[in-house]
């Protein structure tokens, strides 16, 4: 978790994913992200989670993340 100004940030490399495949969820001022690819037979062939715990003075309704063209996925969020 890197302090840029204001608020907080978290970047994960999930280039090999597709968008669909990454959930990002957060819970208590923890974040979690999960990324899991299928093969066309159904089993699964990669997996990818990383879970860490923002600062105690993150605002939690202000936690957001967008993915790159790069596959890279930044979540950030305010400081209260």
């Amino acid at each position: 978790v890197r302090a840029q100004g204001d608020t907080y940030q978290v970047v994960a490399d999930v280039s090999q994913f597709e968008p669909p495949d990454i959930v990002v969820t957060t819970s208590n001022c923890h974040v979690a992200i999960q990324a899991e690819k299928v093969a066309e037979d159904g089993t699964v062939c990669d997996t990818f989670t990383h879970k860490c715990q923002l600062p105690e003075d993150t605002d939690p309704l202000s936690v957001s993340c967008t993915l790159t063209e790069t596959g890279m996925l930044v979540i950030t969020a305010r400081r209260r």
